[in-house]
């Protein structure tokens, strides 16, 4: 999604491949593209004989999907373990830390649920 959102939301499947980096066979892109469009998150319009894909959702919508299916697959769709792993796990200058305690801070007192 990232590298359709790059092109300007609307490019071909060649077009996405050369964007990736280590990017997969053209096959396995092209899969790639069918099952998002599947689930709703591309469509398709034919242009000549090539398809261009556009996205259905906005980059902020991808990037909530993307976390929802790595939470789930991972962390069992804990938000807390995966903040837990990614504290533990690495390491974290002083005022990185700091501004994730800000973060959390916030976003207590505001009393926001995500995902």
């Amino acid at each position: 999604m990232n590298a359709l959102f790059s092109l300007g939301n609307r490019a071909s499947a060649e077009e996405i491949r050369a964007r990736l980096t280590s990017p997969p066979s053209d096959g396995s892109v092209r899969v790639m593209l069918a099952r998002l469009e599947r689930k709703g998150c591309l469509k398709h319009q034919l242009d000549g004989i090539r398809y261009l894909y556009s996205a259905t959702i906005s980059p902020a919508a991808a990037k909530r999907t993307a976390l929802k299916q790595f939470l789930d697959t991972f962390f069992g769709g804990s938000m807390g373990q995966m903040m837990r792993a990614l504290v533990v796990e690495e390491s974290w200058a002083d005022e990185e830390l700091d501004a994730l305690k800000g973060e959390i801070d916030r976003v207590r007192k505001e009393g926001k649920k995500h995902l």
